[in-house]
Order: C-alpha cells, then structure tokens, then sequence
C-alpha cells in the first residue's frame, strides 16, 4: 500500500473537492501571511513610516513576492501522489514554528536548531502549554486536516501541465515586477534589519537545518593547532602589558581628517601621540568574512570561512603563551574567532544609558573600563568589537552630543537621504568612534603600574553613494576603494615604546609612505605582544623594521 493510501485512508473521505489551482492559490496564502505572523509583525514593528512610500512599498511587496513564490513552489511539488505528502509535513512544522518565532521571540537559525536537537524531554515538556497547544492546533493541525480530507480535482495530465506552465509564467512576470518595485527599498530595510532572514518561515527552517549540518560537519574535523610549541620571548618586563586592538566596523579611511579628510572628524583623537596608517585595505567587504580573517595567519588570498572554524587564529596564540585575552562585543558577534576565550556579549537590557533602538552606542564598552584596567595584574589583550559606522540608520551610531556636522539624514533611506545629510550623518559617526578611541587611550594613560598600546583597526569600508553604489558587501575584485580602504591607529605609551625598542618616528614615516593590509595584523600584533612562533612572519610585520635589536621573527619558538 502506498503512502498516499495511508494517506487517504487517515484522513477516512474527500468530503471537501477543489481544482489544483484554487488549492495551491489558497496554501500559497496561508504559508505567506498566517504561517508567517512573527515576520510581519518584525516588519511592520521597525518599519519608520517616515520613510513615506518607501515604507509602504515594502510593506506590500514583500508579503505578494512571499504570496507568489510560495505558489510557485507550490505549482512545482503539488501533483498526484506526492502534494500531501511533502505539503503535510511542511505545514505542520511551519505552525510550531510560526508560534515559536510570534510568542516566544526565538529566531530560527542554526544554533536555535542545534538547541532543539539537544532539548531534553523535560525541557520539551515545560514547553507544552495550553498556548502553545491551541496555536499548533487551529493554525496547524487543522489545516493540515482539511487539506488532508479534499480531494484535489486534476485535468488531464497534458491540459493540466498547460493549464499550469501558462499559470507558471504568469507568476514569474508579477514577481519579476514585484522585485523591481521593491527591490531598492528591501535591500536597505533588510541590511539595517538583519535577523529578517531567520523569520521567512519555512525557509528558515531548510536553511538552518543545511547551515547547523555545515557546522557539525566541520565540527567533526580534526581542528587545526597553529604552533603548540609557540611561546613568549624577550626580556623580562618590569610590568604587566596591557594591549588593546580596537575592531572598528564600516569606517573608510577617508572619512579620517588625521588622513587629510576635509572635515574635522578626528577632533578628539588628534589631541592625542598617535599614529595614522593612511593606506591600509581591508580583508574583504563583509563582516562575517573580513573578521574571521583579520585575526587568521592565512593571507586573503588563501584565506576560507570554512577552514577558519577549525583553525586557531591570533587570539588562541595570545592565550596559548599567557595572556589574559578578553573579548567585549557591541556589534553581531565574533563570527567564531572568541569561540576559545572569554567573550562578554554586552546586554542593552543591562545598560539604558548607552542603548536604545536595539542597539547600544560604543561608550558602553568603556563601561567599567577603568575598574578593569586597574585591577590587571598579568598581561592582557582585549579585543573591542564595536559597533563603529554601521548602516544604513547612521544617525542611530552616535549620541545627540557628537551630532557635529549638520544637517543629519535621519533615515535609513540612503537613497532617499540628501547627499549632504546622509554624508554628514556617517561623518558625525566617525567622530564618535574617535572620541571613543580617544577616551579609551584616556583610560590606559590612567593605569601607571601597566606598559599599555592600542591599535584600531576596521573590518571594512561603506559606498555612500559614489556612483550610485552604497552600503558594503560587493565582491571584493569590484568593490570600490570606499568599501576596502580602512583606518588604521596606533597609540603605545612611553613604556611599550621602552620595552618594545620602537622608534615612533620610523612608524610614522612608514605609515605615511607604506601600504598594508590585514593581512599584516596577525604578524604585527604577534611582533608587539613578543610571540614567537614558527608561523610568524618578518615580512608582514608593520612595525618590524622600526623595531631596535632583534625582530620576534629571529626568536621563533623550538
């Protein structure tokens, strides 16, 4: 017997009869809208209205672009002897999720599925509520029933393949034109709304599930030493070091006046003994790739995503031989380089006089910076992830109080933004991030028992709207200069410069007249902390040649 047998014997008589088309036209909307409560209402929760048009367009394009595709797909699976079957299930689990994702708040990505396979049975059960049970029921028990029980009414198998190839294509036109009247205005919502693709529901699901297999697949792959025989090297110091690397995010280089930007946005930071690297590129054009690889031995040319989820990376080194190495995070997370060291995610909840709007302002990571830095008693690195120049809601990155340049554009609407104030806006964000940077250097001037150093550093660059490219995230071979030039600091007391033999001078001359990338970081950080190992390399070192006595290259660990 047959499944689809089984099948139609469950569910006892076909009381209800309906034409293929009118049953996929009326799945198709009950997947897009109902099945999918906890993406509209995220939606129409952040949408600013002030955006005008822009903000209804989106708000209608998206559900009939959901509505069709779901048809489509619908089209192309609902046929004899197999709809029901692969329909059903789908349905069923689109409900659990759908309550889920609308009462509970969870998103589904590939850790909230690895957490479902861990659940134990009384965690399960302690989620069995009345609730939740009446919302499976009557938005997936129920339907599934009734379509269980209708007979579904076919042509003949060659009118029905006509009827539905013409059908087909007439679907595929509405949502070509439903993409091109949308598009612009989706992509600009979702880049300032990243969790919207852990709301499409089912296709969520698929896609955590295929990501959560990825990841326990490398999981299972022997995971990657760099060097166990790495160690310190050099004198002994007469104090603890303490040094900060500072992870910018979406700040370009020549937005920096301390790099002959036009516009005094580095007022802050210029009061201070640093050092400016004016050409400095970034690793890729994306966070998620660009940060895994700032902190990777692998140059970008060879660099994998994939590989570097096995594979220790600087931090691991800088633990491995003795630092105390600490990772406070503002921005959308480590993307796995803090897997293997301590990682203080900051809690907007926690702190409402830096956050607001889903987000925090960078001032929240000096938050207790003082405290401790005084109570350091070894070395220490500590990573500052910050949340620096995020767009496309630049005029959310930054406090009244560095509003500088005016007028703002206070929208997400890039393309709808006057240049000036869309410009000034991201100006005033680059402000803000050297005032932070200045007044972290204020804090570890304060700690005289240390020997403290700071490098800021960002993870990319941002378009604003040089020949109508904005935002970041294009393939690094045609990305334009904005997305890939970086700012790049360098701060170091008297005491580092000492211990260290560094010749400022030297630095800044080669900041001004050099080129570098991240692909120097690993190996200059390495340089600085006294790190020797096997995979150091001399060459990539910034700082090497500016360096008295002998470089961290000629001491390499046995």
């Amino acid at each position: 017997m047959s499944i689809q047998s089984l099948l139609d014997r469950f569910c006892l008589s076909h009381s209800l009869h309906f034409r293929s088309f009118w049953v996929n036209l009326v799945c198709a909307f009950y997947f897009a809208i109902v099945l999918n409560l906890g993406l509209w209402r995220y939606i129409f929760t952040r949408m600013d209205f002030d955006w005008g048009i822009n903000a209804y367009i989106v708000c209608i394009t998206v559900p009939l672009f959901l509505f069709l595709l779901f048809f489509l797909i619908l089209c192309l699976i609902n046929v004899p002897y197999v709809g029901k079957i692969v329909v059903i299930p789908i349905l069923l689990v689109s409900s659990v999720a759908n309550y889920a994702m609308f009462d509970l708040g969870i998103t589904i990505d590939a850790e909230m599925i690895q957490n479902v396979l861990e659940t134990t049975s009384r965690e399960a059960m302690e989620l069995v509520t009345f609730k939740a049970i009446a919302w499976i029921v009557i938005t997936g028990i129920i339907p599934a029933y009734l379509l269980c029980i209708t007979r579904i009414d076919y042509l003949p198998r060659r009118q029905e393949i006509i009827h539905r190839a013409i059908v087909f294509a007439g679907a595929l036109i509405l949502i070509a034109v439903t993409v091109f009247a949308g598009v612009k205005q989706y992509y600009f919502f979702r880049h300032a709304n990243r969790a919207l693709s852990t709301l499409v529901n089912p296709f969520n699901i698929f896609r955590a599930a295929q990501r959560n297999f990825r990841n326990q697949s490398l999981a299972e792959h022997d995971f990657v030493r760099l060097d166990p025989d790495a160690k310190r090297i050099g004198p002994v110091r007469d104090k603890p070091s303490v040094f900060i690397l500072m992870v910018g995010e979406t700040a370009r280089a020549d937005h920096w006046s301390l790099n002959g930007y036009g516009k005094d946005t580095n007022a802050d930071l210029k009061k201070e003994d640093v050092i400016s690297f004016k050409n400095v590129y970034s690793c890729a054009t994306s966070t998620t790739i660009s940060l895994p690889c700032m902190f990777s031995h692998k140059a970008r040319k060879d660099f994998s995503t994939k590989e570097a989820r096995y594979t220790e990376n600087l931090v691991d080194l800088l633990k491995q031989t003795g630092y105390d190495v600490i990772w406070l995070e503002n921005d959308e997370g480590s993307k796995g380089v803090a897997n293997r060291i301590t990682e203080v995610r900051l809690d907007l909840s926690k702190n409402k006089r830096y956050c607001a709007n889903e987000s925090c302002f960078d001032e929240i990571l000096l938050d207790g910076l003082d405290e401790r830095l005084s109570n350091i008693k070894q070395d220490t690195v500590i990573v500052l992830h910050t949340m620096g120049s995020h767009g496309p809601a630049y005029y959310l990155r930054y406090p009244d109080a560095q509003r500088k340049f005016k007028p703002t554009c206070d929208s997400s609407d890039v393309h709808g933004c006057d240049p000036e104030g869309l410009v000034n806006a991201y100006d005033n964000t680059i402000h803000y991030t050297s005032f932070v940077i200045a007044r972290t250097i204020d804090a570890l001037k304060k700690v005289p028992h240390l020997n403290p150093g700071l490098i800021y550093v960002s993870d990319h660059g941002e378009s604003l709207g040089e020949d109508g490219v904005f935002l970041h995230g294009y393939n690094y071979s045609i990305a334009p200069d904005g997305q890939k030039h970086v700012p790049f600091i360098l701060w170091m007391s008297d005491g580092m410069k000492k211990e260290g033999g560094y010749n400022y001078s030297c630095l800044a001359k080669k900041a001004d007249a050099d080129e570098f990338s991240h692909d120097n970081l690993f190996h200059t950080v390495l340089g600085m902390m006294g790190v020797g190992t096997k995979i150091y390399d001399k060459s990539l070192d910034m700082f090497d040649s500016c360096r008295a006595g002998a470089s961290a290259a000629e001491a390499t660990a046995k």
